[in-house]
């Protein structure tokens, strides 16, 4: 329903990769393609050692497992079972004391650790059919992953080892009231059209970060909200990031557009506003044939009755004339720059600059009245 294809999504999202820092994918697959077949390599090197006696295997043991041939067995011989079950139960539990998965109270995540803990009893079962060579690496294995957890939970070690400090206070917010504003508002209570109007309050104050923030809360609660996706377009657009600006107005054109044109006063205008944000935004990014594209959905449209809305659309035939003449099509841009001067006379001069071919895009953007939503 965005209106935007999956290479496009794709593009958004390692544009967003590369900006958060995040590793390359083929990370994803470094454990299967290194780390499994060199354990695999090492589990079965070792049993088939164990299962054929390699010479030295039948007496290079000490204490209780002097023999690496044998099956544990006697009193003694529950010693690595119990060791192997212990360590595993304990992996788990410090993998997820001190995991970001373990901290997200989901159903999914609870499932998992409980098949996690339950397997500790097959492992002990499992641990009393295999040669004791064999469980003197898997003990060995299991210690060490132990003693890495632990190691890696204190601060002076991760700070060696560049890594981020867990136990550090993460970055809050910036709230959103000046701190001077006492009560501060509840934004968890707020909907999300109390939401919209409470980031115009912000956007009025140039806070534009709050008012992100904000419009961001109110879209995850509804998705569907036309409005907010168009102030937000507007606001990213104003903070230079064109790119995301696009994608939540393309996204409210076809909201607006999947029936056709609106007939509602308030969705037309909407249609107004997001079709001259992208037509600018495509416009500064060197996309001209885009951009040209929205403005002319403006002059596809009927002239509205509601002064606001009319308004909206005259400036949007201005957007329009201006980049009409960009592409040479000096009639059609003067057949709309008319239409500009007959709603507004105080646009003329711009008549007798478009006949001497002085009228730019640039300086018809900087003159004409943009109106903050």
């Amino acid at each position: 329903m965005s209106g935007r294809s999956y290479k496009d999504h794709f593009i958004h999202f390692e544009k967003e990769r590369k900006a958060n820092g995040c590793p390359s994918y083929f990370w994803f697959f470094a454990s299967f393609l290194t780390q499994v077949p060199c354990l695999f390599l090492w589990v079965t090197s070792i049993r088939r050692m164990s299962l054929d006696n390699y010479p030295g295997f039948d007496s290079g043991g000490a204490l209780w497992f002097k023999n690496l041939t044998e099956l544990p067995h006697d009193v003694s011989g529950f010693i690595f079972p119990f060791l192997i079950a212990g360590l595993h139960y304990l992996n788990v539990q410090i993998s997820f004391a001190t995991s970001s998965v373990g901290k997200v109270d989901s159903f999914l995540t609870k499932v998992f650790k409980f098949y996690l803990d339950i397997l500790t009893l097959p492992l002990f079962g499992v641990s009393l059919l295999i040669p004791q060579g064999s469980l003197v690496y898997w003990v060995t294995n299991s210690s060490f992953s132990v003693i890495q957890q632990l190691i890696l939970k204190h601060s002076a070690v991760r700070a060696i080892l560049g890594l981020p400090d867990k136990d550090a206070p993460t970055a809050r917010s910036p709230s959103v009231e000046p701190t001077s504003m006492q009560p501060t508002i509840p934004v968890q209570n707020l909907s999300p059209k109390e939401l919209l109007a409470l980031s115009v309050k912000h956007l009025s104050r140039e806070e534009k970060d709050q008012a992100v923030l904000l419009l961001k809360l109110a879209l995850e609660r509804d998705p569907e909200y036309v409005k907010a996706m168009v102030v937000m377009g507007q606001t990213l657009m104003q903070k230079g990031l064109m790119e995301d600006a696009i994608e939540y107005l393309e996204r409210a054109i076809s909201k607006l557009s999947l029936a056709g044109h609106p007939t509602e006063v308030e969705n037309v205008d909407l249609l107004i506003l997001s079709s001259q944000w992208a037509g600018v935004v495509y416009m500064k990014q060197g996309k001209k044939a885009e951009g040209l594209a929205h403005l002319e959905t403006i002059a596809s449209l009927k002239e509205p009755e509601d002064p606001k809305s009319k308004a909206h659309y005259f400036d949007g035939l201005l957007l329009l004339a201006s980049a009409l003449f960009d592409f040479g099509r000096k009639a059609e841009a003067l057949k709309f720059l008319k239409l500009v001067v007959a709603y507004n006379p105080k646009y003329n001069y711009l008549l007798e600059e478009l006949k001497n071919e002085e009228y730019d895009f640039a300086s018809n953007l900087a003159s004409s009245r943009r109106r903050d939503y």
